[in-house]
This record gives C-alpha cells, sequence and structure tokens, in this order.
C-alpha cells in the first residue's frame, strides 16, 4: 500500500510528539498540525487500517513497525533538507517550511546524492 504525503506527515508527527513525550493522542496531533479532530480522527482510521498505527484503550497511538519505518524516514529528511538549507544561508522558518515541501516528492537517489553533498561540503 502506498501511503499519501498527508499520511507521512501524520506519522512523523506523531514520531515527533512520542520523542518528546512518550504518549500521544490524537488530540495532541491535531493541536501540533492545528488539523480539527475530525480530520485527525479519519487519517488516524486510514493508517490504522493501513497497518501504520495502533490505538491502546485508553486512546493512545503507537506507531507500528512499518509506521515506525515511514517516519523515521520522512523526519531524517526533513531534518537532512533544512539543515543543508540553512546552511546554503536560507533562514531556519523557510529552511523548515520549504524542507517539509520537498521531502515527500525527492528521490531517494538525489536525497542520498543531497546527504553525500552536505557530509562533504558541510560535515555531519
Amino acid at each position: 500500500m502506498h501511503i499519501q504525503e498527508s499520511g507521512e506527515m501524520y506519522l512523523e508527527t506523531i514520531y515527533i510528539l512520542l520523542q518528546k513525550n512518550n504518549t500521544v493522542r490524537s488530540i495532541d496531533v491535531g493541536d501540533y498540525m492545528g488539523f480539527s479532530k475530525p480530520s485527525v480522527s479519519r487519517a488516524v482510521g486510514i493508517l490504522k487500517k493501513g497497518g501504520y498505527v495502533k490505538t491502546d484503550k485508553d486512546g493512545y497511538l503507537t506507531l507500528t513497525e512499518s509506521g515506525l519505518e515511514i517516519a523515521k524516514k520522512i523526519y531524517e529528511r526533513h531534518t537532512t533538507l533544512a539543515d543543508f538549507l540553512v546552511r546554503l544561508g536560507v533562514d531556519e522558518n523557510t529552511a523548515a517550511k520549504d524542507a517539509c515541501k520537498i521531502e515527500h516528492d525527492l528521490s531517494e537517489e538525489t536525497f542520498e546524492a543531497l546527504k553525500r553533498h552536505a557530509i562533504k561540503f558541510f560535515g555531519k
């Protein structure tokens, strides 16, 4: 099953929130992303059906193995691209926004080339 960009964004958000808080509910995702409760509920339902997210009896969200894999990939892309853009002289806010747009559409080949270039010229 191919996951859409919006699904990737939800998985990345859950991953980020889990890193900060260890527990995440749908309301936390909505607050973080600025989305309504019905929108988040629908998205979480789709992610659950796809096998990317689980909820426990108290409504806490966890990522499945496949959900975690996607979330980590998107998060790495976002942080790497944002850092790369900042090092090129783009301000942090613009770099973060642009990285969010790019991270979902960039091929793996191009992303890996950018990573190699960034490491070669900027170090880690």
